[in-house]
């Protein structure tokens, strides 16, 4: 039996709490081999400042990777990072070297030289700074791969909610809900959830407006548009249902009667998950020729450089992964 690639961890911005997180997973131990597409430098500083025995050690390629867990195994990309770097503030050269982690790491994923990705958070702030103008991970990962159908799906030990728009304004969300989005999300959660190791998939829509429209009272788009929706994806043999009113469906699906909730818009979907908690969190993109977990937080700049960041999140991360590529 051939040995499975290792998975592929982006550090993020190092500025951030993603060096840390790291460090103190590799340390508490993770379930398959790893490397890491970072900053050598940033890594020994946390694992200095964390009291880590881990060697870090630098790697021209992936295939180089030799999965011993008493060192971590990085794989430089572009400039060096200034040992000095400050931590907690928006900085363009991390915000670069960020960039180039992800791009990095999904090159080497369609290449079929790692198994997975997991992301470490990245700033949208110190890309911009850096001329780097993505909303976040999700349309970089999007766009590099040339995926045109995709979604953001967070998931944690007691909800799925996978978004049909993800990274928009509210003012401009109307426009983005047509039947073709709506389709598309359905089987994109129908697959994800297949990915995940269920057999037959239960994929709740949450409606657009209050009550799910209440019948044309408070809009019509719930039954022009979403509804016809519905009705297509279960003659492709989904089993979709809705929509539902999206003030009681998380907690239907929370409950066990659904496995996934699709929902309209970013903090519709969202908030449910992380009102949860973070610590256990994942973010995984969706509709990718290659699975991409990530963690369900930002970069904190409030306790970068402090040692108490939780790697909670990141371990799920890393362990939904696995269960995705088996």
């Amino acid at each position: 039996m051939n040995t499975p690639p290792p998975v592929g961890i982006t550090m993020g911005d190092a500025a951030g709490i993603g060096p840390e997180i790291i460090v103190k997973a590799c340390a508490q131990g993770l379930n398959a081999p790893c490397v890491v597409y970072g900053d050598a430098g940033a890594l020994r500083r946390a694992a200095s400042a964390l009291g880590a025995r881990l060697a870090i050690t630098e790697i021209a390629h992936a295939g180089l990777a030799s999965g011993d867990a008493s060192r971590i195994e990085v794989i430089a990309c572009g400039p060096a990072l200034p040992p000095d770097l400050p931590f907690g503030q928006i900085n363009a050269a991390a915000g670069r070297a960020a960039y180039d982690y992800v791009c990095a790491a999904i090159d080497d994923a369609q290449a079929g030289r790692i198994r997975a990705i997991v992301t470490a958070p990245l700033n949208k702030q110190s890309m911009h700074a850096a001329g780097i103008d993505y909303p976040g991970h999700t349309e970089i990962l999007a766009e590099r791969s040339g995926t045109d159908d995709f979604a953001m799906m967070l998931a944690n030990d007691e909800l799925r909610v996978l978004l049909v728009t993800i990274h928009v304004a509210l003012v401009d969300v109307m426009a983005r809900i047509t039947p073709e989005a709506e389709l598309t999300a359905m089987r994109l959660a129908d697959r994800a959830c297949r990915q995940m190791g269920i057999a037959h998939p239960r994929v709740a829509v949450a409606g657009l407006n209050p009550h799910a429209g209440e019948g044309g009272k408070f809009g019509r788009e719930d039954i022009d548009v979403i509804a016809p929706a519905i009705r297509r994806a279960r003659d492709e043999g989904i089993d979709a249902s809705g929509p539902w009113p999206g003030d009681t469906v998380f907690m239907r699906a929370r409950r066990g009667e659904f496995d996934i909730v699709v929902a309209q818009y970013h903090d519709q979907g969202l908030i449910p998950v992380k009102y949860l908690g973070v610590d256990h969190g994942v973010n995984v993109t969706v509709g990718l020729p290659f699975v991409r977990t990530s963690v369900d937080h930002g970069t904190a700049f409030d306790i970068a450089g402090k040692g108490v960041a939780d790697q909670a999140s990141l371990i799920a991360a890393f362990d939904l992964a696995l269960a995705m590529t088996p």
